[in-house]
């Protein structure tokens, strides 16, 4: 199995951390993302992923996957144990929901690609693309602490036990300590995220501090 990664790529996270909590290995494969060595959009890169994008996992029966919510979708399908998803289908649908939140309200709008968009398309400067970024990442960090706020009791998202939820919300809250965010505006996300940053799985494969280009 081999994993198409980037140390400071969230989504790229996500899947780490999916695969550390399954006890499944894979080869790492480093993918610039950043910067002049940017790797992405290069014609090898699109030959494996045509979306430019990582993660990308090609499985040991030779399928290509794309999409950090498919990939976990699918190492949960394929390594049940421990279970990502609650068994009780209403919690599921919940879990899943975060985990989109993350996924699919958040994360579009701060990734790099649209970071260049924004300065070479609109004139934003490193400023302004900052606001951008914190902008939307604080609409949604409130829109997540108000869904958490009205879980039952647990030190996760779901629970007492990590969940896909938490395999999605940990590298973003990681990103908004990168953007000059402090978790503590949103006492629940901070206090999941404190407990899971004491789990190995997720605190050796949170995406890393992103480098001066």
């Amino acid at each position: 199995m081999q994993l198409y990664d980037n140390d400071i790529s969230s989504a790229a996270s996500r899947v780490r951390i999916a695969l550390a909590l399954k006890g499944v290995t894979a080869e790492r494969i480093p993918v610039a993302i950043l910067g002049a060595g940017a790797e992405q959009r290069s014609a090898r890169y699109l030959a494996v992923n045509p979306q430019g994008l990582v993660p990308a996992l090609l499985t040991d029966d030779g399928e290509l996957l794309t999409q950090s919510l498919a990939i976990v979708e699918y190492l949960e399908e394929r390594y049940p144990t421990p279970p990502l998803l609650p068994r009780e289908p209403a919690q599921r649908a919940q879990v899943r929901a975060i985990a989109l939140a993350v996924a699919a309200e958040i994360h579009p709008l701060v990734t790099p690609r649209v970071a260049g968009l924004l300065r070479t398309g609109h004139g934003l400067d490193a400023n302004d693309i900052d606001a951008w970024k914190r902008r939307w990442i604080e609409e949604g960090m409130e829109a997540l602490e108000a869904l958490l706020a009205r879980r039952p009791a647990g030190r996760f998202c779901s629970g007492d036990t990590p969940t896909l939820a938490d395999v999605f919300l940990f590298p973003q809250a990681v990103n908004a300590g990168r953007a000059g965010l402090d978790l503590a505006r949103w006492p629940h996300i901070a206090a999941i995220a404190g407990a899971l940053r004491a789990i190995p799985a997720f605190a050796d494969n949170a995406p890393a501090a992103v480098r001066p280009q």
